[in-house]
């Protein structure tokens, strides 16, 4: 099964291990505690990961995403109290610097697209390997999205927007986002205010018929309006 994985920046491909570099911190939020006591022992076979501190639930994720800020949380769906999307959701508006990677055994087409909604930067299965797992912490560490091939032909609405249909600001805005850059930041490299760029990405959102920054790139992609080229400055 393939997986889409870009990550954004000066060089493509996923991060590497440098002794020096600090490790990616992550929190592992699942009810099933045989799911965690797995997962930290694939993620302990790599001293570039590090687990810090676990969760159950909703409520306690929030309160421990907040006191640990870590790089990566790995967030299960079906929690107790409120749900992983709406986690997700909430972690996102208060610490966008947090990237959240699902890991559920949930695949419906309304859970992919509200994770991704909610600002999740990927979606795996629990079936997924181990291998896979890493690969995907280290892709959205980088600022990448991870979807599954299957996952994204499935969820991603129809449309037939082209490069055409886009102005060349919104192409430019939109090749931004795919950098990784916030609002604030697209505003000041382009000389435009911050209240325009937010009016260029509801356009985007609009004519590409999506609902986030991510289901903008990961549309982008996909149907050849951002290229590799664009982002690999």
């Amino acid at each position: 099964m393939g997986v889409y994985r870009h990550r954004w920046g000066p060089q493509i491909g996923y991060l590497r291990h440098v002794p020096d570099t600090p490790p990616i911190r992550i929190v592992i939020v699942d009810d099933h505690g045989l799911h965690r006591d797995g997962t930290r022992q694939i993620l302990s076979q790599h001293p570039e990961l590090q687990v810090v501190d676990e969760a159950t639930s909703g409520e306690v994720a929030l309160a421990v995403v907040n006191q640990q800020r870590p790089d990566v949380v790995l967030m299960d769906i079906g929690l107790p109290g409120i749900n992983g999307i709406e986690v997700t959701r909430r972690v996102r508006a208060s610490l966008p610097d947090v990237r959240v990677l699902i890991v559920t055994a949930y695949d419906d087409d309304e859970y992919v697209r509200g994770a991704l909604e909610a600002g999740a930067s990927g979606y795996l299965r629990k079936t997924a390997p181990g291998r896979e797992l890493i690969d995907a912490i280290r892709a959205v560490a980088g600022g990448a999205t991870v979807l599954s091939t299957d996952l994204a032909a499935r969820v991603l609405r129809p449309t037939r927007a082209s490069s055409s249909e886009l102005t060349d600001r919104e192409l430019e805005v939109l090749a931004l986002i795919a950098d990784g850059m916030h609002n604030k930041q697209i505003a000041a490299r382009l000389m435009i205010s911050q209240r325009t760029v937010e009016r260029h990405c509801d356009n985007i959102y609009s004519k590409l018929g999506v609902g986030s920054r991510t289901e903008a790139v990961v549309h982008g992609l996909t149907h050849g309006l951002v290229h590799v080229s664009d982002v690999a400055r």
